[in-house]
C-alpha cells in the first residue's frame, strides 16, 4: 500500500510506524511543513494505560519514550496556601520535542520517507497518486477544512485563555495545580516535568481577569514576565519562558477548541489525531487519543477486506472511545471555567473537587489510589460536620434549623397513586415506613396535594381533610417512634397538569375517562392537546390557592412532620408562574424573573409564616426546562436565591417536566451539576435528584460539595433498606439497624469479610 501522511506530529509518525510494522513493504510517506527539530508546546502527558497499548504495538519506540520519561504519581493542588498532596495517579510526562525526535528514529529505522520543511495546501492533489491519504495536519488541520462538507466538523471554541510556557524550576515530585488570587481575579497553572531539568508551565484564567490584566496590548515578553511576576513564589528564582517564537503579542494565548467530526473518511482520506477530535489537555488524553487512534487504524486496515470497511470500523469504535474522553474532558474543562464558585472551598473540600472533576475518578477509585490520603479528607469532612471520624461522607449529619438528620440519604418523592379519596391507605404507610427503617435519614412524602382539584390523579393524597392529617399522623408518629429518621412532607398543586388518570389506568397525562375537573395555571395554555385548557388565575383564585396551601401546612405541623417541601417544579401549578414557556401574563404576575417568581414567593412567604420558626422548608424548583427560551441553570440560581432570601432552607434541585416539547439530556447525576452551581454561587444548602444509583456517587457528590442531601428513588424502590445495605458494603457496622434486625446486619458483614478475605487471597 502506498500511503501518504499530512503532518508529522505524534499521530503522522506513529501510524507510520504502526504501517510498516505490520507490512515492511508499504510505501509511507510523511509530509510535515516544520523542521524535524522544530516544535512548539513543551512537554506532553501520557497515562499507565496508554503506555502499556504503546508497549504491546511496539516495544522499541515505547522503551525508547520511556527512557527519556519523567514519572509521577502524585497530584499536588496549591490553593489558599494549603499544598494538598494526592497519590497513586500514575503518570509520565516527556517534552514534546524529545518524542518527536524518537519517534522520527523509529520511523526512519522502519523505512518511512519523512520530508520536512513541505507544505500542502489540499490531500486532493495527493489522493490520486496514492492508496491511503491520512489527514494527521493537527487542529488547524488542512484536510478537515478541504472536505468540511463530507466530514462536517462541530468546533466549540471555549471560554477559558491560556498559554503554553516552561520553566527550569523543578515540580519533580508532583503534578501540580497552582491557583492564586491577583488584584484582577484568579489565575492558576497546570504544572509538570518532562525531563530532568524542564517543566511544562500552562497558565490559564477566565477571560474577564485576561482582560482586566491587559494582556491583550501585551507584547509576548511583556506577558511572560507578567505570569512571572503572578507564580513568582512558586519559582524559586527561575523564569518562565515560550518557545512559540512564530507568535506575537496576545497570539501566544489561546482558547481551547472542542472539535468532533460527524465523518472522518473520505473515499481514500481518513482523518487522525486532533484533526479529528480533540481532547482538553486538563485530563492529558490528546497524545494518548492521537496513539490509540494510529493504532486502531492500523490494525483495521490489516484486519478487515477492504479500505472502506477498515474505515467505517475505525470510525465507529474510536468515535466511541473519543466521545467518552471527550465527555470526560468536557466535564474538567467546565470546572475550571467555572472553578471561581469553587475557590472558597476549604482546600481539603477543593482537591477533591478538582481530583474528581471529569468524573473519571469515582470516591472509592480515589481509595485505590491514595486510602489514607482520602480518610484523612473524609475525616475533615465529619470534623466539620460534627459526626464520627472514620465514618463515610454520606454518614455525616446535616442541620437545619432544629432539625438534624443522621446521614445525607434522602428518600426521594415518588408518586403511588394509591390514595383514597385524597387519603392515604395502608399502602402509603408501610411503603414509607419500611423505608424509614432501611436507613435513610430523611423521608419525602410525595406531592401531597391542597385540594381535590389540585391533585394530579384521583389516586394522589393530599392534606385539606381532616381523615388526611390523621393517616399522615399515623405514620409520623411511627417513624419518631420506631425509627430515627425524619419526616418531609412535600405540599403541592398539580395546575395544569391535573385532572389524569393514574399510569396503569390510561397513561401517564392522560385525561380522565369521565369526572374531569377544571384546573388551574398561570395561563391558559394546556399540557398537552388532549389535556382540558387551565383557567388562567385571577386574584380571587390567588388568594384561594394560597389559603389552601397555608391550611396544608398547619396540618402538616399537627402531623408532626418535621419539615415541609413547597413544590415548585415539573410544571405543576406554582411552576407554571416561574417558567416563561408557561407564563404568558402581562400583568405584575408574568414578563421578568421578578413578576413571575411574584405569586410563588408570595405563597412561600405565607407558609413560612404558618409553619414553626424551629422547622426547616424546602423548595423543590426546575433548574432547567430543556426547552428554548426556559428556565436554564443560569436563571435556576437567581430563582433560588429568591426563595432563600424569603427563608427557604434548602433547595431542591431538580428539572424539566415543565412542558412536552423539553429535550432533556440524560446521563448519570445529570442533574447534580444544577445543585453544585446554585450551592456553590448562591452559597446556600441543596440536594440534588437525577439518575444517582450507588453509594460511591453519594459519597463523592456531597464530599465534593455538589449537594448537602442526595435524593434516591428508583434505587429505593428496588430496596427498602438501601442505606442500610450501603453501610455494610462499605464495613460501616455503626449505622442503627431496627432492635429486630440486627442479626441480618450481623450476617451481611460476616458475608462481607469472607467476600474480603476471597479478594485478599
Amino acid at each position: 500500500m502506498k500511503v501518504l501522511c499530512l503532518g508529522g506530529g505524534p499521530a503522522g509518525l506513529y501510524f507510520a510506524i504502526s504501517m510498516k510494522l505490520r507490512d515492511p513493504s508499504h510505501q509511507v510517506t510523511v509530509l510535515e511543513r516544520n523542521k524535524a527539530n522544530d516544535t512548539f508546546g513543551w512537554g506532553v502527558v501520557l497515562s499507565d494505560d496508554a503506555l502499556g497499548r504503546m508497549q504491546k504495538n511496539d516495544p522499541v519506540s515505547t522503551d525508547a519514550i520511556r527512557s527519556n520519561f519523567a514519572y509521577w504519581d502524585d497530584i499536588a493542588v496549591v490553593h489558599d496556601g494549603v499544598r494538598t498532596v494526592s497519590g497513586g495517579h500514575g503518570f509520565a510526562g516527556i517534552g514534546r520535542k524529545a518524542m518527536l525526535i524518537l519517534l522520527q528514529q523509529r520511523a526512519r529505522e522502519l523505512g518511512v520517507e519523512m520530508r520536512f520543511e513541505t507544505t500542502f495546501q489540499t490531500a486532493e492533489e495527493y489522493r490520486r497518486d496514492y492508496d491511503l491519504v491520512v489527514g494527521c495536519d493537527g487542529l488547524n488541520s488542512v484536510v478537515r477544512s478541504e472536505y468540511a462538507d463530507v466530514f462536517k466538523p462541530d468546533i466549540d471554541v471555549r471560554k477559558c485563555k491560556f498559554i503554553w510556557l516552561g520553566t527550569h524550576q523543578k515540580f519533580d515530585d508532583a503534578f501540580t495545580f497552582i491557583f492564586e488570587k491577583t488584584e484582577h481575579g484568579w489565575i492558576w497553572a497546570h504544572v509538570y516535568q518532562f525531563d530532568d531539568d524542564t517543566a511544562t508551565f500552562i497558565v490559564e484564567t477566565l477571560p474577564e481577569t485576561w482582560d482586566r490584566w491587559g494582556f491583550e496590548a501585551m507584547s509576548k515578553e511583556e506577558t511572560v514576565e507578567t505570569c512571572r511576576r503572578i507564580f513568582e513564589k512558586h519559582l524559586g528564582g527561575h523564569d518562565l519562558m515560550s518557545n512559540a517564537a512564530h507568535l506575537r503579542g496576545s497570539a501566544v494565548w489561546i482558547q481551547f477548541p472542542r472539535v468532533i467530526c460527524e465523518k472522518w473518511y473520505h473515499e481514500n482520506v481518513v482523518l487522525m489525531g486532533d484533526a479529528a477530535a480533540t481532547g482538553h489537555f486538563s485530563i492529558g488524553s490528546g497524545s494518548r487519543l492521537a496513539f490509540d487512534s494510529a493504532i486502531a487504524l492500523a490494525e483495521y486496515l490489516h484486519s478487515e477486506p477492504n479500505m472502506e470497511e477498515a474505515f467505517r470500523r475505525y470510525q465507529e469504535e474510536r468515535r466511541i472511545e473519543v466521545l467518552r474522553l471527550q465527555s470526560a474532558a468536557r466535564n474538567s474543562l467546565e470546572w475550571f471555567e467555572q472553578v471561581e464558585r469553587y475557590l472558597d472551598l476549604h482546600p481539603v473540600q477543593f482537591a477533591y473537587s478538582l481530583l474528581t472533576r471529569s468524573q473519571r475518578i469515582s470516591h472509592e477509585n480515589l481509595r485505590l489510589r491514595d486510602p489514607e490520603w482520602l480518610a484523612s479528607a473524609e475525616d475533615w469532612f465529619q470534623e466539620q460536620a460534627g459526626g464520627e471520624k472514620g465514618r463515610r461522607p454520606m454518614f455525616a449529619p446535616f442541620r437545619l434549623r432544629g432539625m438534624e438528620l443522621k446521614n445525607r440519604v434522602v428518600l426521594s418523592p415518588m408518586a403511588q397513586y394509591k390514595a383514597v379519596d385524597g387519603c392515604p391507605t395502608d399502602w402509603h404507610f408501610v411503603h414509607y415506613a419500611e423505608r424509614a427503617k432501611g436507613g435513610a435519614g430523611l423521608i419525602y412524602t410525595e406531592m401531597t396535594c391542597v385540594s381535590p382539584e389540585g391533585r394530579i390523579t384521583p389516586g394522589c393524597p393530599g392534606l385539606y381533610a381532616p381523615k388526611h392529617e390523621t393517616a399522615w399522623k399515623r405514620l409520623a408518629d411511627f417513624i419518631h417512634a420506631e425509627t430515627t429518621a425524619k419526616l418531609c412532607i412535600q405540599i403541592g398543586h398539580a395546575g395544569r397538569k391535573g385532572s389524569t388518570c393514574t399510569p396503569w389506568e390510561g397513561g401517564i397525562d392522560q385525561p380522565l375517562a369521565s369526572g374531569n375537573w377544571q384546573t388551574l395555571a398561570a395561563s391558559a395554555i394546556p399540557y398537552r392537546e388532549v389535556n382540558g385548557t387551565p383557567k388562567s388565575m385571577d386574584r380571587a383564585d390567588m388568594d384561594m390557592v394560597k389559603a389552601q396551601f397555608v391550611r396544608a401546612t398547619e396540618m402538616a405541623d399537627r402531623t408532626g412532620a418535621d419539615m415541609i417541601e413547597m413544590h415548585a417544579a415539573h410544571g405543576y401549578l406554582l411552576a407554571t408562574f416561574i417558567s416563561p414557556v408557561t407564563n404568558r401574563r402581562d400583568d405584575d404576575y408574568g414578563g421578568s424573573l421578578e413578576n413571575r417568581m411574584r405569586y410563588p414567593l408570595e405563597v412561600f412567604r405565607a407558609m413560612r409564616a404558618a409553619w414553626p420558626e424551629e422547622k426547616p422548608m424546602s423548595v423543590r424548583i426546575s433548574a432547567h426546562d430543556w426547552i428554548e427560551g426556559g428556565v436554564d441553570p443560569k436563571e435556576a440560581v437567581e430563582i433560588a436565591r429568591a426563595f432563600h432570601a424569603a427563608g427557604a432552607d434548602i433547595i431542591d434541585v431538580s428539572s424539566g417536566q415543565t412542558d412536552p416539547a423539553e429535550r432533556p439530556v440524560y446521563g448519570r447525576m445529570f442533574q447534580t451539576p444544577f445543585s453544585d452551581r446554585i450551592r456553590n454561587e448562591a452559597h446556600m444548602p441543596t440536594m440534588t435528584v437525577g439518575n444517582i444509583s450507588d453509594w460511591d456517587q453519594v459519597n463523592g457528590i456531597v464530599m465534593a460539595g455538589r449537594a448537602d442531601l442526595v435524593c434516591l428513588a428508583r434505587m429505593h424502590l428496588a430496596d427498602p433498606y438501601w442505606t442500610l445495605h450501603a453501610a455494610v458494603e462499605q464495613g460501616d457496622i455503626v449505622s442503627e439497624w431496627p432492635a429486630p434486625y440486627r442479626g441480618g446486619r450481623d450476617l451481611l458483614a460476616r458475608l462481607r469479610e469472607r467476600q474480603q478475605e476471597v479478594i485478599r487471597a
